[in-house]
Parts: C-alpha cells; sequence; structure tokens
C-alpha cells in the first residue's frame, strides 16, 4: 500500500509577517507536526534527482565527506540559492526529518563560543555545527531576526541522510514561480511556506544553541 504524501503547507508572506513572525531575535523558524519537520536544501541537479527518486540522500555525487548545510526557513534557503538561480543550487528540495532525529541534531549542535565553553575545540570534536545568521526579506534585505543553519557531518550526517528523512519533495517550480511573482508583482501576492516558531524544550537544548531568553 503507497505511504500518504504529507503535505507541504504555503501561506501568504505577508499575513505571516503580521501574524506570526517575531521582528527580532534569535528564533527556529519551521514548518513542523507532532512527528516531522521540515529542513530545506538546494543542490545540484544529479543529487537532487537521486534524492527525490530514492528518497534518501546518497548516490555518486551526493559526499557524506562534507559537512552538509540544512535550514528551517524558507526565504533563509532562498537566500542562499538566489531561488535556485546560483550554480549547483538549482534544485530546491524540501526534506521531512524525524522530529526526534531534529531534536537529537539541535542538541548536538555548536556554536564555536558554545564548542570552547565545553571544552570541545578541534574540528572533529563535534558533528552538528550551528550558525545564526541575519534572517532575509524576500527580496534579500537583512532582517534583525535571525535565522538557523546546521552543519552535518560524521554519523550525524549518515542519520540524517538515511534515517531520519521520511520525505524529499522538489519544490523547484513552485520557487521559480514565486521568484517570477515576486519581479513582477512585488510582495503584495506573494506565498511562500507556512512557518512558525519551533519550540525548543529541552532547557539544556535551548541554553546550548543559544535561543532567545537562553544565551550561554
Amino acid at each position: 500500500m503507497a505511504t500518504t504524501k504529507i503535505p507541504w503547507l504555503t501561506q501568504s508572506y505577508f499575513e505571516q509577517v503580521k501574524c506570526h513572525w517575531p521582528e527580532n531575535g534569535k528564533h527556529i523558524l519551521a514548518q513542523y507536526d507532532d512527528n516531522v519537520v521540515v529542513v530545506y536544501q538546494a543542490f545540484k541537479p544529479q543529487i537532487a534527482d537521486y534524492a527525490v527518486e530514492n528518497q534518501r540522500f546518497g548516490g555518486p555525487h551526493f559526499s557524506f565527506d562534507r559537512m552538509s548545510w540544512i535550514k528551517t526557513n524558507y526565504l533563509w534557503m532562498m537566500y542562499r540559492c538566489g531561488w535556485a538561480e546560483k550554480h549547483n543550487q538549482e534544485r530546491v528540495l524540501a526534506v521531512w526529518l524525524k522530529r526526534e532525529g531534529f531534536d537529537t541534531i539541535l542538541a548536538n549542535a555548536y556554536t564555536p563560543k558554545a564548542q570552547k565553553a565545553a571544552g570541545l575545540e578541534g574540528k572533529d570534536k563535534i558533528e552538528v555545527r550551528l550558525q545564526w545568521d541575519p534572517d532575509h526579506k524576500p527580496g534579500g534585505q537583512s532582517e534583525e531576526r535571525r535565522a538557523i543553519q546546521l552543519g552535518l557531518k560524521n554519523e550525524m550526517l549518515k542519520k540524517y541522510a538515511t534515517e531520519w528523512t521520511v520525505q524529499i519533495q522538489d519544490i523547484t517550480p513552485f520557487v521559480k514561480s514565486q521568484k517570477q511573482k515576486l519581479d513582477q508583482d512585488g510582495l503584495e501576492n506573494l506565498v511562500v511556506a507556512t512557518e512558525r516558531i519551533y519550540p525548543v524544550t529541552n532547557t539544556t537544548t535551548a541554553k546550548l544553541i543559544g535561543i532567545d531568553g537562553h544565551e550561554l
């Protein structure tokens, strides 16, 4: 029996800015439910084709020997990949990740400051690198709000790529259609991924990653 496809939800950009997204601070904006969290990655076509066909990452073009970065925030992904127009980032994938896997990633995520405080200095001491970078508006302007990105390597990358991923969808056609709408009509009718603040309920994890109110 075929597995039911998990829907990818979208919503008005302006509605979310007005009603749901904070203007500043360090927050994880994500699409999630009780079981899964959506993260985004952009790849060259060969990697994306393999991932969508096999519903996992791998194949001759995907490297498990280098750090791979995931992002929960759709617009941050759009900024990084140039709305799927940058070289080797022409295909944007939405990846549904088991929530327990995502929480495990967060629990092992270190900024350079947190890594030093934990006495784990040295590039091989951690498997998840965390960066809080300025979030961006659809047109590329920086926000005061910070967006999270997570770099995975070694066993953490292998678990993400082969065990924790439950669905992969190529959203490139949507990305390109909305970029065209943005270029022609501006922000008024722009539709983006539905996202809310992700609750980090483990206080140790919240302190480690520096969520607002829990900084080291």
